[in-house]
């Protein structure tokens, strides 16, 4: 997928945190350590710093949601950054996200801690950031 393809989708999933412009996107999938899964159905993007990895986002779209794609694509990062050496994935959340907070539970990961108004919602409301974390060792 190009930079434009991920934040189109983007795009179409987000408005908490607000959706990453294509130049973002292009930022990222030209560092060390990246780890992208998925297609124009959906996409999960990572990175790898040492023995951890950090979920950055994850967009299912709309339209393919309950399918179970985002389950797919949690194990398949989840494969790939322990197959690079990270030994844990942490990942925040809006803690008004109940679906990914759900998927989250269910992909093994548990709070570890909080962001108090981190993210800022169209209207300028803020958010808490929920931070979870989950060993990678099978």
């Amino acid at each position: 997928m190009t930079p434009e393809d991920l934040a189109t989708l983007h795009s179409l999933c987000f408005t908490t945190p607000r959706p990453w412009t294509a130049a973002e996107f292009a930022d990222l999938l030209g560092s060390n350590g990246i780890i992208l899964a998925g297609d124009r159905q959906g996409f999960i993007l990572g990175r790898i710093a040492g023995p951890e990895a950090e979920l950055l986002t994850i967009a299912v779209a709309p339209d393919a949601r309950k399918a179970g794609i985002g389950r797919d694509l949690v194990g398949q990062y989840h494969t790939h950054a322990s197959a690079l050496g990270a030994e844990e994935s942490f990942l925040e959340v809006a803690a008004d996200n109940a679906p990914a907070i759900a998927l989250y539970l269910a992909s093994g990961y548990t709070q570890v801690g909080n962001r108090p108004r981190y993210y800022t919602t169209p209207d300028g409301q803020k958010r808490d950031a929920l931070v979870f974390s989950r060993p990678l060792a099978t």
